[in-house]
C-alpha cells in the first residue's frame, strides 16, 4: 500500500501530460480512483495523497466505507456499478454521483430516497453502446426520452452520460459516444460529463473528450 501515492502521482503525471498533448484542457478532466473491493486504508492512502473522488460498484461497500470515512467531508463518492431497485436508498444516502442511471425507476427511487439535507444527487445515464446483452445500459435511441425524464426529477441532477466499450471496440465506441454527449448537450447545457475510459484505454476516451476516468488497477493494484 506504500506505492499508492505513487502510483496516484505518476498517473495524474500521465494524465496531465497526455491533455497537453491533445490540447484539452486537463481542468475539466476528473480522475475517479476504483476503491471497490479495497481496504479503507488504501482509500485513506490516496487521500493523503490529495486524491478527493472514489468509485464503488457496490451499495453496501460504498455506505460502509462512507460512514467509516465521514470524518473526510470532502471525500466525494461516486457510484458506477449496476443498481438494484431494493438497493437504491444506501446510495441515495451515501453517494454523490451515480454514473449507472439506465431505468427511469431506479432513477425515480434514487429522487424519493434522496435526503433533503444533502445537495441533490448528480447522475449520468449509461449508454450500452457496444450493444452486448451482458452489459447495462440503454440503446443510444432512448438516450433523450430517458433524459427527458430523469430531467424533471428534482432531488437529480442530470449531468451527462457514462459508457464501457465492449474489448477491442474502445475506438469505435468512444467516438459514437462524443457524438452523444454532444447530442444531449444541446437540449441540456448542464450534461457536459462523459464518463468512459479505465486504466487500459483512459488515453483513448480523452481524445474523444471524455471528462472522467475510472482508474483502479493504476492506482491500487490488481483487484482482490
Amino acid at each position: 500500500m506504500n506505492n499508492i501515492a505513487e502510483q496516484l502521482q505518476l498517473a495524474y503525471h500521465n494524465l496531465t501530460q497526455k491533455c497537453l498533448q491533445l490540447s484539452a484542457n486537463i481542468d475539466t478532466v476528473q480522475l475517479l480512483a476504483v476503491s471497490k473491493t479495497k481496504p479503507v486504508s488504501a482509500i485513506e492512502a490516496a487521500y493523503q495523497a490529495g486524491q478527493r473522488h472514489f468509485g464503488e460498484n457496490y451499495p453496501q461497500e460504498l455506505a460502509t466505507k462512507a460512514t467509516e470515512l465521514s470524518g473526510y467531508a470532502d471525500i466525494c463518492w461516486h457510484f458506477i456499478g449496476p443498481l438494484q431497485s431494493n438497493k437504491t436508498r444506501l446510495v441515495a444516502e451515501h453517494a454523490h454521483w451515480v454514473h449507472s442511471i439506465e431505468r427511469l425507476k431506479i432513477a425515480q427511487r434514487l429522487n424519493e430516497q434522496r435526503p433533503a439535507t444533502l445537495k441533490k444527487l448528480k447522475v449520468l445515464l449509461q449508454i450500452n453502446i457496444s450493444d452486448e446483452a451482458s452489459k447495462a445500459g440503454i440503446a443510444p435511441a432512448d438516450m433523450l426520452q430517458l433524459a427527458e425524464a430523469v430531467n424533471q426529477l428534482p432531488q437529480l441532477e442530470l449531468k451527462g452520460l457514462m459508457a464501457i466499450p465492449a474489448p477491442g471496440q474502445s475506438e469505435t465506441a468512444f467516438a459514437a459516444m462524443q457524438q452523444l454527449s454532444l447530442q444531449l448537450q444541446q437540449r441540456y447545457a448542464q450534461a457536459t460529463e462523459l464518463s468512459m475510459g479505465m486504466s487500459d484505454d483512459w488515453p483513448l476516451a480523452l481524445r474523444y473528450g471524455a471528462t472522467m476516468i475510472r482508474l483502479g488497477t493504476a492506482i491500487f493494484g490488481a483487484r482482490d
